[in-house]
């Protein structure tokens, strides 16, 4: 029965060549939206997670502020200063924590020949690299038995590299912070960059021990760490106990320390990215709701010009669901083909888009931050959940119609 069914559908779709392809093209146009709007909203949250990528997510960073809540004896207003003990506290009292790090920057003269530029440089350990995502484009990262054995070694920005040594080989020259003379044993890659107030890829980055050259290193700038997990909330309440207790201020204070936390960052983004795909999924299901219509009004059609036909059904005993079965097929088939066509044409489209420019308007090195037309399993079992419900809405009503037509007043139908 469903075999003559279907044939009985694709004779349909075949007596009314024109009408069906219309029609057919309308439910396409409605699906290729759909799935291109969906791609879209997959395509922004992955640029945002990009973005973010960029400097690291599961990142921490600890900075030292003022009190400003009374803590047992001490009074608000008291100097928060982090030191290398606190580095080490955190290490051994908070086990998600992977790896830490001590910072400590300066704006220093760097020459190498008869260049000379006030460039940052920030002092750490060598777990920096993968704390914040730091990509040696060549040479070198500095290593623990550098920074053990307070090697004059410098890892600079690719900014820094291009001011200093312009088109030159930079590793392997030495070149002089604050008159000390450090040698190039890496050069990182571009990091996606602000403008010219953001310099992220003028960084020099040294051995915190040898930044005790440059500095006193006695109270640290920051405190940098990754973690394990997803609970970055319990972790950073964990963080400011342990350095309340140490440093004697309220753990709720949050002015004591200020915490850089990337994670929460991320997920306020991400509830964005949800909410624009969920906005873009109703809008074109809106724009597959017109095409239902049309479905709807050329199966109404349908069903006027096919009424003696379906009296003649009855008559022979077809019964209510098989002529239901009859026309809600032939809506079906019609959604069917109109539905691989959209997808066809969605693929298309998205291809022939390319990346299309958002964060590289306003950032150097952030292509990694446009958007892609993403087509993923579940924008394409999104699109096709929606396409089932629109057509068979658009196909019940009709076939219902047909299904009720009295068999003696459809044989009178001229």
């Amino acid at each position: 029965m469903l075999k003559d069914v279907i044939t009985e559908a694709g004779n349909a779709m075949q007596h009314n060549r024109r009408r069906a392809a219309l029609t057919m093209l309308g439910m396409a146009w409605g699906i290729a939206t759909v799935v291109l709007l969906l791609a879209y909203g997959a395509g922004f949250e992955r640029a945002i997670d990009a973005i973010f990528a960029n400097w690291g997510t599961r990142i921490m960073g600890v900075f030292p502020g003022r009190t400003s809540l009374q803590a047992g004896g001490s009074k608000a207003g008291v100097k928060v200063r982090l030191q290398l003990d606190d580095v080490e506290r955190l290490e051994s009292a908070v086990p998600l924590i992977r790896h830490v790090t001590p910072d400590a920057g300066i704006t220093a003269d760097v020459q190498y020949e008869g260049r000379s530029y006030q460039l940052p440089v920030n002092g750490d350990r060598s777990c920096i690299q993968a704390i914040r995502a730091l990509h040696v484009g060549y040479g070198r990262f500095f290593t623990d038995e550098d920074d053990g054995a307070r090697a004059r070694v410098v890892v600079i920005g690719s900014e820094a590299k291009a001011k200093l040594f312009s088109g030159r080989y930079a590793v392997g020259e030495q070149v002089r912070i604050n008159g000390t003379s450090f040698l190039v044993v890496g050069v990182l890659e571009p990091k996606m960059q602000e403008g010219d107030d953001d310099n992220s890829n003028r960084v020099m980055y040294i051995p915190f021990s040898a930044m005790s050259d440059l500095k006193n290193t006695q109270y640290v700038d920051g405190i940098w760490f990754d973690y394990d997990g997803m609970d970055y909330e319990g972790l950073e309440h964990q963080v400011r106990s342990t350095l309340g207790a140490a440093h004697q201020f309220n753990p709720t204070d949050k002015r004591a320390v200020w915490i850089f936390n990337a994670m929460e960052q991320v997920t306020q983004f991400h509830i964005v990215s949800l909410g624009l795909k969920v906005l873009l999924g109703f809008i074109g299901m809106l724009t597959l709701g017109i095409g239902g219509i049309g479905l709807m009004n050329i199966m109404l059609v349908s069903v006027t010009q096919r009424t003696r036909e379906i009296g003649v059904e009855k008559a022979l005993g077809a019964q209510r669901r098989h002529i239901l079965l009859q026309f809600l097929a032939e809506a079906m088939a019609i959604t069917f083909a109109g539905g691989v066509l959209g997808i066809v044409l969605a693929y298309a489209v998205s291809m022939a888009a390319g990346r299309l420019p958002l964060y590289s308007e306003i950032a150097q090195n952030a292509e990694a931050g446009d958007i892609c037309l993403i087509i993923d399993p579940a924008s394409l079992m999104v699109a096709t959940g929606i396409l089932v419900v629109v057509g068979l809405v658009s196909g019940m009503l009709p076939a219902i119609k047909a299904a009720r037509l009295d068999p003696v007043e459809a044989l009178r139908y001229e």
